[in-house]
């Protein structure tokens, strides 16, 4: 990980969960990151906690609405303005609602295309600028996805979601390709995993917590920090090495 050290990372979703500890593991490696959501007040809590630390980065707060493509346009001016451009692009952010196939909303429908397709295309789009005007050649874009994105679980709750997350596996395919074509050698990869135990769950079904309770208590969950230390692991790989997917699930899980 030393070649990152002071390097710039965008983390979208940052606030809480996979993203938070994904800007942790980042800040401790001492790279300069740039954590994004709407609710900035507890990235910018973070930015002291780490501070106080003493870890060798940096976390540089920044609000905005994914599902607005102008604020993330004026995101990455800010980044290219005042960090010089980027360097990796990890696209956390995803949201799921309980919107079924026979019976959902449109509304909810599309809430989930805006950020888990549309907002992380567009946060691809203006990375790989960045990473060009920078004359970036071995940058890294990693798409946080799900096991949903490689498999169809049967509950009609996440049939839209696990939709959304094939978009991103192929996405994620499609880029490395084009990366490939663009004779770049920025890296481009997945990491899908199974439960994690985050809000994931408590926001999926907001209606009913009893049913988030029951599936985080069912197993032992991977954690926040288990998909942070992915992420390290896949920074870390050698240049020359492209690690297309990780794919993780905790041990007990059977879908």
């Amino acid at each position: 990980m030393d070649r990152w050290k002071d390097r710039v990372a965008l983390v979208t979703g940052a606030s809480v969960g996979i993203g938070a500890a994904i800007c942790k593991a980042l800040v401790r490696q001492g790279m300069k990151v740039v954590g994004c959501a709407r609710n900035v007040e507890k990235i910018e809590k973070m930015a002291a906690e780490f501070q106080s630390a003493g870890y060798r980065g940096s976390l540089f707060p920044y609000k905005c609405d994914l599902s607005n493509e102008e604020e993330i346009l004026s995101m990455f001016s800010a980044i290219n303005a005042f960090h010089h451009g980027l360097d990796v692009c990890i696209n956390n952010a995803g949201l799921a609602h309980p919107e079924s196939l026979l019976n959902g909303k449109s509304n909810g429908w599309r809430t989930m295309i805006d950020v888990n397709i549309l907002a992380l295309s567009i946060c691809t789009r203006e990375a790989y600028q960045s990473m060009k005007e920078k004359n970036v050649d071995d940058g890294h874009i990693i798409n946080i996805n799900s096991m949903g994105g490689h498999c169809v679980v049967q509950n009609a709750d996440t049939h839209f979601y696990s939709a959304t997350k094939h978009a991103v596996t192929a996405l994620t395919e499609g880029l490395r390709q084009e990366l490939r074509e663009a004779k770049t050698h920025i890296r481009a990869t997945c990491i899908s995993p199974g439960v994690v135990e985050t809000e994931f769950a408590f926001r999926l079904h907001s209606l009913q917590p009893e049913k988030a309770v029951a599936t985080y208590d069912s197993m032992k969950c991977l954690e926040a920090v288990d998909i942070a230390s992915a992420v390290l692991y896949v920074l870390a790989a050698p240049p020359h090495v492209n690690i297309g997917d990780i794919q993780m699930r905790p041990v007990e899980q059977v879908p």
